[in-house]
């Protein structure tokens, strides 16, 4: 019988892997907490109307990614592919946004049926932030000051890059879509697929365009920029200011829109050259329509998503998993003979009640001394205890440095916690 395996582009994430997970998560977490920022968690499957309604049902993700079925019941029901949907929704149908402001995150997997690659997986990782009942540029740029102490704490601050732009009211966005329609319309047959598609559904998007022609033709379109509305450029000129104020380094980015109608004013990325085409790890923007095509009254909105699987394949590119990260253990308690495995098991337990920050593993299952030292060393402790029978009897343990070449000491097994302590710390 042939062996089930795992669904293309939804992968395992093994024990040796989600240490490093925990240390991004522990880590945004953080500094999330620094400013604030209430958790939300919502379900993985929703209504696909909820999608239709918010992502548009003449885009890529609606037509060909999403992950939609039946129920039972005969109703529609998606697979989320994406998060800030369902957090308007959970936060409008609770009744959080009524007449305050709210700053929310959430973290968990999403769907969408994309060919697998490198960065980029049909069940992927995000965490996302977002901000509502806040229409100043103070809150956008409370969301950049946030990602770039992000940045910091994991030590990526030299290996990211921000990218700003502003996509004006929606009001202003239809006059430059038909002025860069009736520009791309010229060059029709020269476009490459993908833009010649969405110069009939999504014009903006192809301003994103990597097609070496489609970007020279790009070079000679008119300007978003020039079609902008009073109020959004005030506002983007606020922000520009208030980044300048902190120090936080920035490039305008013309081409840098987001293809939803909802979204208007500030958008921005944060790209890093080193993972190559998958370049962007942070998105965001601010979406003031999105609350009220919800069905919810007008509130002003803003946030971003971070793919954690970009994330991590970022910090391992370049050598940036601090080693702590990869041990699973600080201390290795071992039981030599049949004698000493329940003392063995009992002094465990008094080491985790007096040092409760620290791994301790207790050695289980039997085996010689050299095969047990092994796994002691495969744990990546620092120290191995070891317990014999001799030692149960003299009330003492052997405590044996693994990652340093200095003897092993005896030491008195209610003066082991205390020992312990202080070496771990050194």
């Amino acid at each position: 019988m042939a062996k089930i395996q795992a669904v293309r582009g939804m992968n395992d994430i093994l024990p040796e892997q989600t240490p490093v997970w925990q240390f991004v998560e522990s880590r945004v977490r953080k500094v999330l907490a620094q400013y604030g920022y209430q958790e939300i968690r919502m379900p993985i499957v929703e209504q696909t109307d909820l999608f239709k309604r918010s992502i548009g049902e003449v885009t890529d993700i609606v037509e060909k990614e999403m992950y939609t079925f039946d129920d039972r019941n005969g109703d529609s029901l998606t697979l989320r592919p994406e998060g800030t949907a369902g957090c308007v929704r959970a936060a409008e149908e609770h009744g959080l946004l009524f007449n305050q402001t709210r700053r929310l995150w959430y973290t968990g997997p999403m769907f969408r049926h994309e060919r697998p690659q490198k960065g980029r997986y049909r069940q992927f990782h995000q965490i996302g932030v977002e901000c509502f009942g806040m229409s100043g540029p103070d809150i956008d740029a409370e969301l950049l000051f946030l990602t770039e102490r992000l940045w910091r704490e994991l030590g990526l601050a030299e290996h990211t890059r921000l990218e700003i732009n502003s996509i004006g009211s929606s009001e202003s966005r239809k006059v430059y879509r038909s002025a860069l329609v009736d520009y791309l319309g010229q060059f029709t047959a020269e476009l490459d697929a993908d833009s010649q598609r969405r110069l009939e559904t999504n014009p903006l998007r192809i301003l994103d365009s990597k097609d070496p022609s489609t970007r020279k033709i790009l070079e000679g379109a008119p300007s978003l920029e020039h079609y902008l509305d009073d109020e959004s450029r005030d506002h983007f000129e606020r922000l520009k200011a208030l980044l300048d104020a902190a120090g936080v380094q920035y490039t305008v980015n013309p081409a840098l829109v987001r293809g939803l109608d909802y979204y208007g004013k500030t958008v921005f990325e944060w790209i890093t050259d080193s993972l190559g085409a998958q370049g962007t790890v942070c998105a965001g923007g601010r979406y003031d329509g999105l609350v009220e095509q919800l069905g919810g009254k007008p509130t002003v909105a803003v946030g971003f998503a971070l793919g954690l699987e970009r994330l991590i394949l970022l910090l391992e590119t370049l050598g940036l998993v601090p080693d702590y990260v990869n041990s699973n253990a600080d201390v290795y308690v071992t039981a030599m003979g049949d004698g000493a495995v329940a003392a063995a098991l009992v002094l465990a337990e008094k080491l985790r009640a007096a040092l409760p920050d620290r791994v301790i593993v207790s050695h289980c299952g039997g085996g010689s001394f050299k095969s047990q030292m092994k796994k002691a060393d495969r744990s990546g402790a620092k120290y191995a205890v070891i317990l014999g029978e001799n030692e149960v009897a003299n009330g003492t343990a052997g405590l044996k440095p693994l990652r340093a070449d200095v003897a092993q000491s005896e030491v008195a097994q209610d003066e082991l916690a205390v020992a312990l302590a202080k070496v771990l710390s050194d």
